[in-house]
């Protein structure tokens, strides 16, 4: 018998109508593959507030595995390449320190705009990712559940 997943999925809410595709997709492949998950969603601000949060669930020990969602865009204001960056790395010390699988679903597009087509593009190429995130979590929590 496989043990439920317990697994935890945080989105930022920039761009929330894109990044919720992750979420989407990833629960979708969750349920074609037939395994038994259950998948718990939190909402934060934006892609910088996720390595915390994720930090702290990681730490409950609750979760077999956390993963995040965002669109960091260049909005011309502040380095776009930079806050990415910071949330990467944050998140791969997040599960250096816990030791619970961490994926990021975090993209950051080279040029963004809010047109139709760009939203459609990205919408779609959230859910695919989102699904592809689902078998990185399957392929990593099937390691740990072997032994390795």
């Amino acid at each position: 018998m496989t043990k439920t997943l317990k697994i935890a999925f945080i989105k930022a809410r920039w761009h929330a109508e894109i990044v919720d595709q992750a979420h989407a997709g990833f629960v979708a492949e969750m349920k074609a593959t037939g395994r038994d998950a259950r998948v718990v969603s939190y909402d934060v601000p934006g892609a910088f507030e996720m390595p915390l949060l994720a930090q702290k669930l990681a730490a409950t020990g609750k979760f077999d595995a956390v993963v995040a969602a965002a669109l960091v865009v260049d909005g011309g204001i502040y380095r776009h390449d930079f806050v990415a960056a910071a949330v990467v790395n944050g998140l791969m010390e997040v599960q250096m320190k816990t030791g619970v699988p961490v994926f990021s679903v975090s993209l950051t597009p080279h040029h963004f705009q809010s047109t139709p087509e760009h939203i459609g593009f990205y919408t779609q190429h959230f859910l695919k990712k989102g699904a592809e995130a689902a078998q990185a979590v399957l392929g990593v929590v099937d390691l740990d559940l072997a032994g390795v």
